[in-house]
């Protein structure tokens, strides 16, 4: 069945209808999420960790857009909550450095100057690219590890050392980096400003005509960098600049530590030494005693023989005059009667 349309020039125009006319593509009205606000989809994604997220990535690409916002706020989120953090333990610690590693909360700036030096690492190694919109920041684990230190930190009086804290921040942290400079530079470095303008010029010559220099001017007004993106440069290498005057500084406080730590080391062996010494002249008054006490136990062995002996001798006199006076007291009587017989 054909149908007759009048155009709006005036001309006419015939319409099958009994033809099969293709359907209108639809928009993302029957999916109920997409089909929402980006807050409130943001909002909804709040209740999952930034690990999720990134994995979210793969649905669709407003799904991705949504992840990529998230995830490049979240890692900005965490600097904050790390700088708040870190103000707030610093505002209780001494002020002299000496008084700091008796504190108590020594252990917590420890682990805050650590999570400190691997966000800045994080931050030159994605941000240049966040910033040139050609990347999000990929590895949402890092920010879901970070915030479970720091939290970590907050909630206990007496954590652990930091490097047992830290272990599973550092590794995931070192592989997401090497993984990004090993498999994914080389091909954002290809996307950069610069890098296509140069390789569409010097590449094969395009034919002439009027629209050439149109084209190429296009090419040089879209490479040339605007205001906003030169602050954004200079932001950027503040944030370095900032970033290498804190690693001086834990260089710089690592070194004096250890600088310590062998004075500490030299004293602890002349103690010992010293030590050595007077345990040596102790043994030797203790060997020096031993030959005295021996000598008093020789001569009391002696004098108590000799005494022996004598005693024995004694005895044996007394025997002898014990058995001599008898004959005496028996020749009394004999005596007397001799005397008697005289008178």
């Amino acid at each position: 069945m054909a149908a007759v349309v009048v155009l709006a020039d005036g001309g006419v125009a015939s319409l099958d209808l009994d033809s099969e006319s293709p359907a209108p593509e639809q928009p993302l009205q029957n999916n109920t999420l997409l089909g929402l606000p980006i807050v409130a989809i943001e909002n909804i994604l709040n209740f999952l960790s930034y690990d999720e997220i990134s994995l979210l990535r793969l649905v669709c690409k407003r799904m991705d857009v949504i992840c990529q916002r998230m995830l490049n706020q979240g890692f900005l989120k965490v600097e904050r909550y790390h700088s708040l953090c870190q103000k707030q333990v610093k505002a209780q610690l001494p002020r002299r450095e000496s008084e700091r590693r008796n504190h108590s909360l020594a252990r917590h700036a420890d682990i805050l100057a650590a999570v400190e030096t691997r966000l800045s690492l994080l931050n030159m190694t994605f941000m240049k690219y966040v910033d040139s919109n050609l990347c999000c920041f990929i590895p949402g684990k890092v920010i879901d590890e970070i915030y479970r230190v720091l939290r970590y930190v907050n909630s206990t009086r007496a954590p652990q050392r930091a490097h047992e804290v830290l272990q599973e921040l550092r590794d995931i942290s070192s592989m997401a980096m090497e993984y990004f400079d090993e498999k994914i530079v080389s091909i954002l470095k290809k996307r950069l400003p610069g890098a296509d303008l140069s390789g569409r010029l010097i590449g094969s010559a395009p034919v002439a005509g009027p629209s050439t220099s149109l084209t190429t001017m296009s090419l040089l007004a879209k490479n040339t960098p605007s205001r906003s993106e030169m602050t954004k440069v200079q932001q950027q290498v503040k944030v370095n600049g900032a970033s290498m005057t804190a690693l001086r500084r834990e260089m710089q406080e690592v070194r004096v530590k250890q600088l310590e730590q062998q004075k500490q080391l030299q004293d602890q062996e002349q103690k010992l030494l010293e030590q050595s010494q007077v345990i040596g002249e102790q043994n030797a008054r203790l060997a020096e005693l031993e030959h005295k006490l021996r000598e008093l136990m020789d001569s009391a062995v002696t004098s108590t023989s000799t005494s022996s002996s004598s005693s024995t001798a004694a005895a044996e006199g007394e025997r002898g005059l014990c058995l001599k006076r008898p004959r005496k007291c028996s020749d009394l009587p004999r005596h007397s009667k001799r005397l008697r017989s005289k008178k």
